[in-house]
């Protein structure tokens, strides 16, 4: 794939986040989980629940100076599948500490929308960060990988997953075939490794969604 198709095709992308972090994003970036830590100076005993193993709540992360930042739960990486599907010799903490160095962007609106009325969220009101995906690219197209899975959850049929699950722009499919084939698979999740430090110079709308109702907040 080009980035010229990807951005033909997802000219736009999305990120979910919790209430009341856009002012931190903002200021910090739209960060990884292991970034996450490393700002907060998390390590040790402390660090390991929630970088290399199964959250099944939320964390709130405190430190001097600096908001409180939730790290949210992923309750739907249950281990007895995710052990199932993991290939090329990866280990269920492997995989949770592949998936905690990126920050995560749908490139599908409808599954955004899909979240945020998932029963785990559809009850507390969401932030959700649009995304320009030309400019994303410009700044961090050595970051982006792309995924054709949900790679987060093994609630629904968990497809096999492993060290060739995140590809380049470059080395994703593309070419002749319907989009959702083998020859052309969909595009699910763009990626970016380490973060996005600078997201608010990319951000074109951001929204507080509550009950089903957008309100658009100042970016």
């Amino acid at each position: 794939m080009t980035e010229d198709e990807l951005i033909e095709r997802h000219p736009k992308v999305w990120h979910m986040a919790a209430d009341g972090s856009w002012p931190s994003i903002r200021d910090h970036g739209l960060l990884s989980v292991t970034a996450l830590l490393d700002l907060y100076g998390v390590t040790g005993g402390a660090r390991a629940p929630i970088e290399s193993a199964r959250r099944p709540q939320c964390v709130t992360l405190k430190a001097d100076g600096l908001p409180d930042a939730v790290v949210r739960d992923n309750k739907p990486m249950f281990e007895a599948s995710l052990l199932k599907c993991l290939q090329n010799g990866l280990t269920p903490r492997d995989w949770y500490e592949t998936l905690n160095r990126k920050s995560f962007l749908w490139v599908e609106r409808e599954r955004l929308e899909r979240l945020l009325k998932a029963k785990a969220y559809a009850k507390d009101p969401q932030v959700v960060l649009t995304v320009d995906t030309k400019s994303l690219i410009e700044r961090h197209r050595n970051a982006i990988l792309l995924s054709a899975i949900n790679s987060g959850q093994t609630l629904y049929v968990p497809q096999p997953r492993g060290t060739a699950t995140f590809h380049p722009i470059a080395g994703f499919p593309s070419g002749a075939g319907r989009v959702g084939t083998t020859t052309k698979p969909r595009i699910v999740e763009l990626t970016v490794e380490g973060g996005v430090p600078d997201i608010a110079d990319m951000v074109l709308k951001v929204e507080r969604v509550e009950s089903g109702v957008w309100t658009s907040l100042e970016v």
